[in-house]
Order: C-alpha cells, then structure tokens, then sequence
C-alpha cells in the first residue's frame, strides 16, 4: 500500500534552506542598497556585498546550530527525566498515557489497552511522541540545519553580489531592488510550492516586507551618504 505524502516531512530542512535563502538575498541586497546610496564606487558596492554574503553565511550557520542545539538538549532532558519515571513508576505513566488517549476521544476501557499495548511495544517512544512531542520528523539535527541555513544563505546573497559586479553602476539602486524581488518572488513561490501552501500569499509576503526592508536601508544611506558632490 502507497503511503499517503504530507508535506509535513520536510518542514525541517525546508525553514531552515527558506530562511537562509530569503535573508541571504534580503540583507546582502540591503546591504549593497545602502552603500550604492551613500557613496558613488563600485568597488565599495561589491566589498559589502561580499562582506556581507561572507559574514551573513556564518552567522546564520552558527545561530541555526546553537538553536537547534538548544532545542536538542532540551529534548534530550526530557527523554531522560522520562525513562527515569518510567523505571521508578510505571503505572502512574500507563495511566497518564491512556489519559491522553481519552482526551483524544477514546473510551476509557480502549485507551487503557491503547496505553498498555503501546508500553510493551517500546514505553519511552510512546511517551515521547504522545506526551512529550517528540518523534523523528522534528528531531533536531544541528548540523544539518547549520549546513543548510549557511549553503542557503550564500545561494541567495550571491545573486545581489553578481547584481553589484555587472549592473550599471548608475542603475544600481534599480538594478539592486528589481532583481531582488523577482529573486524573492521566486523563493516564495518556489518554498509554498514545496511545502503544499498557495504560492500568491508567500509572494506578497516576501516582496512586501523586502521592499519595506530596502527602502529603510537606502534611505539610511542616503541620510549618511558620503557622494562626492
């Protein structure tokens, strides 16, 4: 029999690529705004672009990796609090499951036999997909998260670096927001596709607060420009 697909299996990987992808091409393209609007040289567009590519790759790996570590110690500690109790008193955990169980809609006398079939079956899987919700779809997985948020984040940010290379130095301003939408237009589409959502909310979304995003950035550099007059 063919298992039924859910998009909820990819939810992992998936925020954590969207994420890195998004504030790759959202601060680098920022980034490179601002400075286009402060000062009149190519060179010192493609220095923050790349600066900011560079730094932006580490940070976000480094944070997924401390925040998914996080998340990992803290369901470690409560798989461990849970074995304890259920090597030191296993009924009251056989009642607490089955509890669950009737909350859920089950007869009293089902959810008991549920409770106790699932104990002889492995007890501290039960509880921690039940009581705890833990199971393998959200289990933290650091690195994995850190490689995808990093790979992520540089794939967008080199977009707006190769828009500071080649684009007209007197369009960059331009150059910087019109490609950066169509990039995160795309991502939006791409990322609701990917995970079942209509792709037209996620587009206005994205493009709505990256303009918000740039505009502020660009009228910061207007407001300490440094143009040679």
């Amino acid at each position: 029999m063919q298992l039924e697909k859910h998009y909820i299996n990819r939810i992992g990987w998936l925020r954590a690529a969207v994420l890195g992808a998004n504030d790759g091409i959202l601060s680098t393209t920022s980034l490179a705004i601002g400075v286009a609007a402060a000062s009149d040289t190519r060179y010192s567009i493609i220095l923050a672009a790349l600066a900011g590519l560079v730094a932006g790759a580490m940070s976000m790996a480094a944070g997924e990796y401390i925040s998914v570590s996080s998340q990992s110690d803290i369901e470690t500690a409560d798989l461990k609090r849970e074995k304890k109790e259920l090597d030191t008193m296993p009924d009251i955990e056989l009642k607490e499951l089955a509890g669950l169980y009737e909350q859920r809609g089950l007869r009293r006398d089902l959810s008991l036999q549920v409770a106790r079939e699932l104990t002889q079956r492995n007890a501290l899987e039960a509880h921690a997909r039940d009581e705890l919700g833990i199971n393998e779809i959200t289990q933290p997985r650091p690195m994995q998260a850190a490689f995808a948020s990093a790979a992520s984040f540089v794939s967008g940010g080199i977009l707006p670096l190769l828009v500071s290379i080649f684009a007209p130095l007197k369009q960059m301003l331009i150059a910087q927001y019109a490609f950066a939408i169509v990039f995160l237009a795309i991502l939006g589409a791409v990322s609701a596709r990917t995970g079942g959502a209509p792709p037209g909310k996620a587009i206005i979304r994205v493009c709505f607060w990256g303009t918000v995003a740039m505009g502020i950035t660009a009228f910061a550099g207007y407001l300490f420009g440094v143009k040679t007059r």
